[in-house]
């Protein structure tokens, strides 16, 4: 059986790997880390395809360390133990890679606790999820936490470019173009397309690849025409309450195949970022459009998605809540952090509860006097604020 483009084209060092520079590039602290060998327990987390599980390989060969692959989903406890057993008072130390690591179970972080406290073994997770809130404080307070960015067009027309004079074979720029932004930032989704492309015919055609992958694989890579351009400009249409141009970049994205999903992501993000509560009911939808176009799928998710669109466009706008949670977190990062006032600690003591006052009582939930929140009377924030007036003068 002959071997699978995606593991013959696998990077073996850092100057073969492709991407992540933000993390990985010449001058980032990351890459000096592993060039001195010297490993922090690390936990990775982005898109399938980004190099999650070939940069662990790196650090390991680099590092002279035993490389043992698991997955979080079927991982026993005993597994590790006997691992770290074997490694006891040695000078080699093991590097473990945990798949899937947001779903490792509490009794399995506690497991791994002391290997990571005395760097007994390395540990480095990786997930398609964003990891932060299943990890324990104290996997989380023993490690880092990276982002992998999915690759973008210039990334995955050099893998191209590699697969292409692998496999000695030849593909146009219409098929090199379509190659490129259907693969969505997934190297590893654009390799096997490849793969399996060539053993069809060494003449790589549009017609060939949409034969075998008719649609986009989810997000997309910039180029020229690029998906981002597009869902760009239907989102500053949306914005800027125009009902037609909306309209017509979403047709561009449907007619593109861009994933539902990558379309529905932006138009959630967009009720809460750009309508707010100057009409809630815009978040109702946009989360509903998302549920229901999941089930669905095209062709009659178009449909879910223009009606969306339209209500979106035609919603008054505000953007007070981005700004107060942006205003708040900004003060946490720049600010010295504010005691909790002790009646509102968990003892409870001197706390006054509110319906025993008819619903509003008059006491301090900040030790200092802060505004984030800035409303700006739009919609239904009026009503909001009118409520807030009432509720005040009980």
């Amino acid at each position: 059986m002959s071997t699978n483009l995606a593991n013959l084209l696998r990077p073996s060092s850092l100057e073969e790997f492709v991407g992540q520079s933000h993390i990985i590039g010449n001058n980032k602290a990351l890459y000096k880390l592993i060039e001195k060998k010297e490993i922090p327990h690390l936990f990775f987390y982005g898109k399938p395809g980004t190099g999650k599980t070939s940069l662990a390989k790196i650090i390991a060969k680099n590092s002279g360390y035993d490389f043992y692959n698991m997955n979080a989903t079927s991982l026993k406890i005993d597994d590790l133990r006997t691992i770290f057993k074997r490694y006891e008072n040695g000078l080699l130390k093991p590097l473990i890679f945990i798949d899937e690591v947001h779903r490792l179970t509490k009794t399995q972080q506690e497991v791994l606790l002391p290997v990571m406290e005395n760097y007994d073994a390395i540990i480095i997770g990786a997930s398609t999820e964003n990891p932060f809130f299943t990890l324990t404080n104290g996997i989380r307070s023993r490690g880092f936490l990276y982002e992998f960015k999915p690759l973008n067009y210039q990334e995955l027309e050099n893998l191209t470019n590699k697969a292409i004079k692998e496999l000695n074979i030849t593909i146009n720029q219409e098929a090199t173009e379509y190659l490129i932004v259907s693969s969505s930032g997934d190297g590893r989704a654009l390799l096997n397309l490849i793969d399996f492309a060539s053993k069809v015919d060494k003449e790589i055609t549009m017609e060939l690849l949409k034969e075998l992958r008719e649609t986009s694989m989810g997000d997309g890579v910039s180029s020229s025409q690029s998906h981002y351009d597009i869902i760009s400009a239907m989102i500053k249409s949306i914005r800027g309450s125009d009902v037609d141009g909306a309209l017509y970049y979403l047709a561009r994205l449907i007619d593109g195949g861009e994933s539902v999903e990558f379309i529905c992501r932006r138009l959630v993000i967009l009720a809460s970022e750009d309508i707010g509560n100057a009409n809630p009911n815009a978040l109702n939808l946009a989360s509903s459009t998302y549920l229901t176009t999941s089930k669905i799928g095209y062709p009659e998710s178009r449909i879910i998605l223009s009606q969306c669109v339209i209500y979106l466009a035609s919603s008054p706008k505000s953007n007070s809540a981005y700004n107060a949670i942006n205003s708040a977190l900004e003060f946490v990062k720049t600010e010295q952090l504010l005691e909790i006032p002790k009646h509102l600690q968990d003892t409870h003591i001197g706390y006054k509860y509110p319906h025993d006052f008819g619903g509003f009582v008059t006491q301090k939930y900040l030790e200092k006097d802060i505004k984030f929140y800035e409303t700006k009377k739009i919609g239904y924030e009026k009503t909001l604020d009118e409520w807030l007036e009432k509720i005040k003068k009980i």
